[in-house]
């Protein structure tokens, strides 16, 4: 297990103003700590492929599904990043149905979960899902 405070990656913020955070290698940003624990957690189960990493926005790294897939295990990120997917059979190139949160919306919902918060109130969790293999990175 790995733990770590922000306080190593100070001043990061002030520093995109000035560098292009996409031309900075990975290992040098605080998300590579999620490629980390990512290869730190198949090597305590000892096999990729029982493996299901999940990870919040902040995991939504490029990095992580090239990595992932390298290794042949599987995750599931709630997406920041309109990233490229494949593109429908139906669609035309710069259509945006190529995007992923297009693909998303189109997808069925995949499940729901009923939550209790109080002894009064529950909250409904749905969610959607869809496989997708990382594209290379793009505006």
């Amino acid at each position: 297990m790995k733990f770590w405070t922000r306080t190593k990656f100070k001043g990061t913020l002030a520093l995109k103003r000035h560098i292009n955070p996409t031309r900075v290698p990975i290992e040098t940003k605080e998300s590579y700590r999620w490629l980390e624990n990512l290869r730190q957690s198949i090597a305590l189960v000892g096999a990729a492929e029982r493996c299901v990493h999940v990870g919040d926005r902040e995991s939504d790294i490029y990095e992580l599904y090239c990595t992932a897939q390298d290794l042949g295990t599987s995750f599931l990120v709630r997406v920041q990043t309109n990233r490229l997917a494949e593109r429908p059979a139906d669609a035309a190139p710069h259509d945006p149905a190529h995007r992923v949160f297009a693909q998303l919306a189109a997808a069925p919902w995949a499940g729901r979960h009923r939550i209790t918060v109080d002894q009064d109130e529950t909250t409904c969790l749905q969610g959607k899902r869809c496989a997708k293999a990382p594209f290379p990175k793009s505006s």
